[in-house]
């Protein structure tokens, strides 16, 4: 069976991107030393890439080559995507795709983007473990790292980690 695991970067604040949906203040950072827990580390481990509409839009409007040709790509959204950008598959159904992620045995999944999908898949009980690098940056508004939907969770914190003066690393693992 597959985990389904979440791996993102908010700010300080609480918020993925700025009011812009711009993630200069996380790509053009200098001092992160991320190691053992680079992205180029995490994405071996990753057979399956999951991510909303939004995410993909915003990927898709980027100039650079689509990164994902490695893994299996799916794109949760209720509207047709003409001309992709990359290979994909689109689904509508969060609860059937909960299922079919489950049923995979070939990787693990990872919920890329937003949180608004990754809320959806724990208010599922379908995220496994979650890792979010704290970057001291203090956007003061922008998107949220998780939108407010009346979800109360208590997830077990696996680790705390220091990755120099710009970042920490919360590990988590949902019961």
């Amino acid at each position: 069976m597959a985990r389904i695991v979440g791996y993102i970067a908010a700010s300080l604040d609480g918020y993925i991107a700025d009011p812009d949906q711009n993630l200069d203040w996380l790509t053009q950072r200098t001092d992160l030393e991320l190691g053992e827990h680079h992205y180029d580390n995490f994405i071996k481990s990753i057979r399956t890439v999951v991510m909303g509409r939004s995410t993909y839009d915003w990927i898709a409007a980027d100039a650079s080559p689509w990164t994902y040709a490695d893994q299996r790509v799916i794109v949760v959204t209720s509207r047709p995507i003409t001309d992709p950008k990359g290979q994909l598959e689109t689904r509508t159904d969060i609860d059937a795709l909960v299922a079919e992620l489950r049923a995979l045995d070939d990787g693990d999944v990872w919920m890329l983007g937003g949180g608004k999908l990754q809320m959806a898949f724990m208010e599922r009980g379908a995220l496994d473990e979650l890792e979010i690098y704290v970057i001291s940056e203090i956007l003061g508004g922008g998107i949220p790292l998780f939108p407010p939907t009346g979800l109360r969770a208590a997830p077990e914190l696996i680790s705390a980690k220091s990755l120099g003066a710009g970042c920490a690393r919360l590990h988590y693992r949902f019961p």
